[in-house]
């Protein structure tokens, strides 16, 4: 069982750093989650605030009792927690930023969700002779649906990198060869109402190796 790095703590919550390929809640065929492995690291009962995918690393917010969570959940509904992501995308967006309100189908119903993005850089990688264009965007989370990152960006065109579920799979397959090989997508700004006043909490080169082998 690998530590999760603990950012900061208080007597209501953790932030943490999740790492990419550990499954935020346990389940079937699971052997290793955050809310198992991490409760064990700090000897005492967690819940999870919200979750990220197992593929997708970064800034979580971990409660230390279902008061707290219920607090902490609130207060991300009531968008006093401001949740940023950056995405390695295979594609390009129309606009280099703007709001994308898709809805979405969840549990049989339609829901309304709302990610915006601003493009912070475009290239061309080329892998055995094919060109693929490759986007690394910013985004901010108006509501937390589940994949919804990753469906906003594929039904416009600028699917994440590695993801075989939303993307695009021979895409994928192609980029599996210049070392991407899950989805390219990471949590990397939480602003919190902490200690009187507001905290942020990054960060930096979660696709470092990535993009060296990506061409950037």
């Amino acid at each position: 069982m690998n530590q999760v790095a603990v950012l900061y703590e208080n007597d209501e919550i953790f932030v943490i750093d999740k790492p990419a390929g550990l499954a935020s809640q346990g389940g079937q065929g699971v052997s290793h989650s955050l809310d198992r492995d991490f409760a064990r690291q700090v000897a005492q009962k967690i819940y999870l605030v919200h979750r990220l995918d197992k593929d997708t690393r970064g800034l979580m917010i971990v409660a230390k009792s279902s008061v707290a969570s219920a607090k902490w959940t609130r207060l991300i509904a009531g968008k006093s927690v401001v949740r940023e992501y950056l995405a390695l995308c295979a594609g390009r967006m129309d606009t280099k930023s703007g709001v994308i309100k898709d809805s979405l189908v969840q549990h049989d119903r339609q829901k309304s969700a709302v990610t915006h993005f601003k493009v912070e850089d475009e290239w061309t990688v080329t892998v055995d002779g094919i060109s693929i264009p490759l986007s690394l965007l910013r985004l901010r989370l108006e509501t937390g649906r589940m994949h919804q990152i990753r469906i906003h960006l594929a039904k416009n065109g600028c699917p994440v990198a590695g993801d075989d579920r939303h993307g695009d799979f021979r895409v994928n397959k192609i980029l599996r060869r210049a070392g991407v090989r899950r989805a390219q997508l990471a949590s990397v700004r939480l602003e919190l109402p902490l200690e009187g006043g507001r905290r942020i909490f990054t960060l930096d080169d979660v696709f470092a190796g990535i993009l060296e082998r990506a061409g950037q």
